[in-house]
């Protein structure tokens, strides 16, 4: 059997797809790649460097009432690799001018991360492995 293979693609469910794939088109600085109804949901699709998709759907029969909890089983969070700790504060500041609140850069012995929170407050970061 050859190497597990790398993650494809990652869809995130927003309550608010035209909102939310504004909010990710200025963050990620890019047009989407692709944006449809497939029948039981919508998506817009972004791509991300390195291959990997980034899909926002949004289902007629999604429940928001709870919203996005790290807590519930399901996603704990969603990660951007960045190649140093000076990328992190590069992009730090760039969070900064789109008006995105985030923590201060966390550092471990693992890498360093910076959290911030989408517009249904996904849980993201922002993380550079140990210099």
């Amino acid at each position: 059997m050859a190497e597990f293979p790398g993650i494809a693609h990652v869809a995130l469910t927003v309550t608010d797809l035209r909102a939310s794939a504004e909010w990710y088109q200025r963050l990620v600085g890019t047009e989407p790649v692709l944006d449809e109804d497939a029948g039981g949901f919508h998506h817009i699709v972004f791509a991300m460097p390195g291959g990997t998709l980034l899909g926002l759907h949004s289902h007629p029969d999604t429940d928001s009432s709870a919203g996005f909890s790290e807590f519930r089983p399901g996603l704990d969070h969603l990660a951007f690799a960045c190649v140093d700790r000076a990328e992190l504060e590069r992009w730090g500041a760039r969070l900064d001018e789109l008006g995105v609140s985030s923590s201060p850069i966390e550092d471990a012995h693992y890498g360093s991360g910076l959290s911030f929170r989408d517009p249904d407050n996904i849980a993201l970061e922002l993380f550079a492995p140990p210099a």
